[in-house]
Order: structure tokens, then sequence, then C-alpha cells
């Protein structure tokens, strides 16, 4: 298989590119040569897609399959997927269950309704930019795009700070704020089923959008945590604080408590993902002390100094003088609770 990886130097590109290699398929990268990273056995193309002619130097490729995991612009992706229409037979979309509208029903499937957004606008905010991507592909694709709609992705490598948040605050011990309730679905995918879901798929046989994400009931905010606790082997304990005192105290979702939504009806659907469709075409997902185990290892290994978050975003994790604040609250309130 020939594939062309547009990135490829950062997590999921990282991870679709060593995946492919492995398996021993033919690697193009084009990027801007500034991700610090690249696979020594990979056919290496620099250049910036926001310029017309750096994209150019794709018009003399053929491929099987192109990989696409730009966040931005969705005119980038138009312009990329329009030039490789006719020198790449697939093009997989690396999306996200952000585009669909708010609040998304319990049991989201794919035809569930998405935001509004265009192939031809700028960089206007992270779902519009990736629905925008979709209707650029299918646009130029067809029937031969695949819409792959992550949901939160962990493992190692991971350069949005959420799971090495919870293993580096793991490791300095004490009390820790555990967003309850502890049985709280956590629906994720790992990077590397990502990346092997994405090269199955490239192969034929998926065509459009797919919720690629664990199964109900395969991971939880409990199991998480408690994974965390005890790979890193720290002397942590987890004090549950009801999801009613973490919303009352102002907290970021997703940012001061990386990984947790709150439960209610504003994020049925995320909690509640379908998918059917994943599964049915090939989608499997290690467990989640794996994907914890191994993330750890790589933060052990890389000096347990994770990788700057993008640009413009908060890097993951919660105040410690805050932490202390709520959960003195906390145990005010519910001292038997607090001690169990």
């Amino acid at each position: 298989m020939r594939l062309l990886v547009l990135g490829g130097t950062s997590f999921v590109g990282r991870w679709v590119v060593t995946t492919a290699v492995d398996r021993g398929w033919s690697v193009t990268t084009f990027n801007r040569g500034l991700g610090g990273w690249a696979h020594p056995r990979t056919r290496r193309l620099t250049g910036d897609r926001l310029r017309p002619t750096d994209l150019g130097q794709l018009r003399d490729g053929r491929w099987d399959a192109v990989v696409d995991t730009w966040s931005g612009a969705p005119c980038a992706v138009r312009n990329s997927a329009d030039l490789l229409a006719e020198r790449a037979e697939r093009y997989l979309y690396v999306s996200s269950r952000a585009v669909y509208a708010s609040p998304p029903p319990p049991d989201l499937d794919e035809s569930g309704p998405t935001v509004e957004a265009s192939p031809d606008a700028g960089a206007t905010g992270y779902a519009p930019d990736k629905r925008g991507g979709e209707l650029a592909v299918e646009a130029a694709f067809g029937e031969r795009a695949v819409l792959a709609r992550a949901g939160l992705i962990l493992g190692p490598y991971e350069d949005s700070g959420r799971l090495p948040h919870w293993l580096l605050r793991m490791e300095r011990g004490g009390d820790v704020l555990a967003p309850g309730p502890p049985d709280l679905p956590l629906r994720y995918i790992d990077v590397r089923d990502l990346a092997a879901w994405l090269l199955d798929a490239a192969g034929g046989g998926v065509s459009g959008a797919v919720n690629v994400v664990n199964p109900a009931g395969h991971a939880s905010m409990r199991t998480l945590l408690e994974a965390a606790v005890e790979v890193t082997g720290a002397a942590a304990r987890l004090v549950w604080v009801d999801p009613e005192t973490i919303e009352a105290h102002g907290f970021h979702r997703w940012t001061e408590l990386p990984c947790w939504v709150p439960p209610g009806p504003t994020y049925a659907g995320l909690l509640s993902t379908n998918v059917a469709r994943a599964a049915a075409t090939g989608l499997r997902c290690r467990p989640v002390a794996e994907t914890v185990a191994d993330t750890w290892a790589w933060l052990v290994a890389a000096g347990r100094v994770p990788p700057p978050v993008p640009a413009g975003q908060p890097r993951p994790g919660l105040d410690p003088v805050k932490e202390r604040t709520v959960l003195a609250a906390w145990r005010r309130a519910s001292p038997a609770t607090a001690d169990d």
C-alpha cells in the first residue's frame, strides 16, 4: 500500500506513520518539518499546505490512501482534497465528535445533526473547522471519503496533556480531587487503535462518517484514575467529589479536570455514543490499563515532561491551590463521604 500522511510528526500522525511502516507500507509524509520527529523509513516532502506552490509538490504522486489530521481552516483541507482527488484512491480525515450539534442526543450515531460549517472557510473554531474539513473531503472524494469522528484520543506521545496530567498528579501523591461519579463512562480511543483502524479502513469497505470511540462499558473515570494510581506506584488517595460540587466551584470542563464532563443531558451523546459502525468495520480497543501504563512508560522515558500543547490551547490540569480549597469544602460539607 502507498500511503500519504498530511502531517505525520506528532501524536495521531506519528502513530499512523509508525503503524503503516511496521506493516511494510510505502509511506510519504508532507509537513512543514517543524515537528521534531520523522520516521527514517519514509519519503519526506517539506512544505506548508497553506501555500499553493508547496502543495503542488503532490501533483506528481499516486497513492492508495491519504490520512489527514488537520484541525485548522477547512479551506486547507479543500485544497488538498481537490488536488488529490485524481491522485489517491481514498481520503481518510481524522475528525471529531465535536462536529455534532449541541446537545448531542443519547445513543448518538453518525446521523446526528452537525454544526454549521463551510469547506471554503478560514479557521473559525474547532467544531466548524472539523466539520468544514469533512465537507471538503466528501465533496472531492464522495464515497471514497472516510470521516473518522474520534472521541477523546489518549496514549503515548499525547500532545494535549490530558492523561499526562493525571499521571503526573498521581505521582505527587496525597489527596487527589477525583471528579465523580466514579462510574461515569469514559469514551475515548487509544491513539494506536485509531491508527490501526484508519489503516484497515484505507483498504476499502468503509465509507462516510464513523464514530471511532471505545464501546459502552469499556472504561470509566474510576478505572482510568485507579489505573493511574497503580501504574505510578504513588501514595495517592482518590477523593471522589460529586458533579454538583464541581460545577458549583466553576471548573472548566476538559481542561481543569481532563477527560471529565458531567452527567446530564448536555453531554448525553458523548457519554453514550453509538459505535456500531466502528465495531462492524473492525475497531478493536485495548484495555484502559494498557493505555495508562504505556503512556506512563513514555512519560518516564521522556523525563516526565510531556510535549508542548498546540499553540493557543491551555495545558490541562487543576491548580493545586484550587484543588485543596475544593477538597476542604467537600470535607466540611460531607465529612462521612469524604472519609470513605
